[in-house]
Formats: C-alpha cells, structure tokens, sequence
C-alpha cells in the first residue's frame, strides 16, 4: 500500500503539469489603451492594441505563408484603420461623429498596433466613448480609457471591458472639467490589474515556486520572496520611466530560461542551494522588465502623475497576488519538505516539470 504522503506529491506535480492547458500564452495579450485628447478645436483619440488581438479581424497574412512580413503588415494598414474606426463610438451632445479623415496606423517592435483618429467637434454638455470592439475579444481582454483636456490632465479614467465598454462624461466644458476621482479609480484599477497580472502570469508563479521548494521554514522563504519583491520593482520601475529599455524578444525567452535553471539547480543540488537569494535578486531584475512590458508596450499613464502612479498601483497590486499565493503554497511545500520518504520524490518531481515547462516556453517564445 502506497503511502499517503506520497499521494500528496503526486497531486502537487498533477497540478503543475495541468498548466499545460494555459501554456501557450504565459502572458495573453490582454490589455490595450485609448487615450482621447480634449484639445480645441478638436478631439484626438490614441488606441494601442497588440497585433494578436487585432490580426483575427483584419487579414494581414495576404498570401497565406504563415509569416506575416512588413509589406504586409504595411498593406494591412487601411484595414486596421477602418476596423477601429467602426469599432470607437464617439457621441458629442447626444450625436455620433465619425473622424475627419482615416486613421494613421503605426507598429512597434514590441508587436503592437497604434492607431491615431481625429474628431473635428467638441463637446459642450457630454461626453460619450464607447469601445465596441472589446464586445469582439476573450472576457479577460481590458481596456484602459483616459480622456485628457489639452494640458494633460486626467478628465476621466476607466478600466474597460467587454461588459462595461464605454463611459459618459456630463460636462458643460470638457476642456475645463476634471474629476478628482480619477487618481483614485486609476489606483485601483491598476492595483486589480497588478493581480491578476501575476495569478495568469504563469512563468513568474512557476519561478517562483521552483525557488520556494527547497526551503523548509518561514526565514529562508521570507528572503527569497523579499530579494525577488526588490529586484523585480526595480527593473519594473526603470523601464516604466523609461530609463533602461529591453525588447521584449530578449525579455521572455531569458525569463524562461530562468525557470528551466532554477528547476535543474534543484534537481543537481537539492536541498538548501547556497546563494539561493542572490540568484533570485539576479533574476528578479529580468521578471522586472517583464512586469512592467504590461503598461510600458501600451503607452499606459495615468493623469498628472503620467505611469508613476500605475507603476506603484501595479507593483502594489503583484505583491499583493504574490504573497497571497506564497501563503497557499509553502505550508504545504514545508509538509511535503518534512516527509522523509517523499521529500525527494517532491523536490526532483516538482522541479523536472518545473524545467519542461520552462523548456516549452523557450521553444515557443524563440522559435514560433
């Protein structure tokens, strides 16, 4: 009869191997922006989407060769304009107004769209914007909505999604108006997404739990979790600000890499690897740009205080998720670590699957 300690490992690595039905996107796309711009005598809108969001609606692929080139992506221009174009409703004073002119489109290397409309009217009493194409993407899909006057300042700012898709703004002077509330909805709004950035972010949970499983007690962990919290806000608030850049080609397959080293490192040195937490810091430092690539790809700021407050919202937002994940997982790592006959089984099981799933997402991210 099989121990039921053992039982216990085997569910725990049953776990970490159903991730295989999330494994193709560590990171969905997830998240696009809209920035409209009160600034007489017009309103200038500003959507960024990712390419993978947009590609399913406008054919970019013109010959079918599975490989999308600039020529193509050039060509498919036009359509992206007009697909999002249909696809904003802006009503000034109870009517709807279409731009004056077609849209100008322009891609990123990081593998996004911007597309830039122009509205000749302004608004005297309201203000209505809706974003009928969330209506086309998964639920999970945000949007995030700002609506500026011609000095900058926040008007309105709102999370969107496929079932609140749009906002009214009742105002006698658009221009002029400001909402003393948005600093504190946008707070908020940034703080759900640092969360549930990192519950989806699989690589960064996998990461981190290949780092916990070697530990048997509060203090080890509590180093581990802090070196990983300083080194990731770090990066995260370099590259919010612009101050250090990384294309994201570099960024993911080196986090994956990270992953399949931490999961051999314990396969080749078990228990109490010396240096764990300074390996950590090291590689927070690369989990960092990838944290912040969810504001920083979509031109995401917040009103005067421009990405400072959405960078210290997110931030709070994926400690928040971290620790809460933390305190699920390593009483029953501690359990699993106590058994003597399956403490070893636990360590190397966990960490094989640990490092395929690494392995996976380096093919994935390097080569397709």
């Amino acid at each position: 009869m099989r121990s039921p300690n053992f039982n216990y490992g085997r569910w725990l690595i049953a776990a970490l191997l159903m991730l295989q039905s999330v494994w193709v996107y560590a990171h969905p796309p997830g998240l696009s922006s809209l920035d409209l711009v009160v600034k007489p005598p017009q309103i200038d809108a500003k959507i960024t989407f990712a390419l993978q969001d947009i590609e399913a609606f406008a054919l970019m692929d013109s010959d079918l060769d599975a490989e999308v080139t600039d020529a193509e992506r050039d060509a498919a221009k036009p359509s992206i304009a007009k697909l999002l174009a249909e696809q904003l409703r802006v009503n000034i004073d109870g009517q709807d107004v279409l731009p004056r002119e077609p849209g100008q489109v322009n891609f990123d290397d990081q593998n996004n769209a911007h597309v830039e409309l122009h509205y000749s009217d302004l608004p005297k009493q309201a203000l209505l914007v809706q974003s009928k194409f969330l209506a086309l993407l998964p639920d999970g899909h945000q949007q995030y909505l700002t609506v500026r006057d011609a000095n900058g300042k926040a008007l309105t700012e709102k999370m969107l999604d496929k079932h609140d898709d749009q906002i009214s703004l009742p105002i006698a002077n658009a221009a002029a108006a400001e909402s003393p509330q948005a600093p504190f909805a946008a707070f908020g709004d940034f703080f759900k997404l640092g969360i549930e950035h990192i519950l989806t972010g699989y690589d960064h949970l996998l990461f981190l739990f290949a780092l916990l499983a070697v530990t048997h007690s509060f203090w080890p962990a509590l180093k581990i979790i802090t070196f990983f919290t300083i080194a990731h806000s770090i990066t995260l608030a370099c590259a919010g600000l612009n101050l250090i850049e990384l294309p994201s080609s570099f960024v993911e397959p080196f986090i994956a890499a990270t992953i399949i080293y931490v999961g051999v490192e314990n396969i080749i040195r078990g228990d109490h690897p010396k240096g764990r937490h300074w390996l950590t810091f090291g590689f927070g430092l690369i989990h960092g740009f990838g944290f912040a690539g969810v504001l920083q790809e979509m031109d995401i700021s917040s009103g005067d205080t421009g990405i400072l407050l959405p960078l210290l919202s997110f931030n709070l937002g994926i400690e928040t998720g971290q620790i809460a994940v933390a305190a699920i997982v390593l009483p029953l790592i501690w359990w699993l670590n106590k058994q003597v006959e399956t403490s070893d089984k636990f360590l190397r099981g966990g960490s094989v699957a640990v490092s395929l799933m690494g392995a996976f997402w380096l093919v994935e991210r390097t080569m397709f």
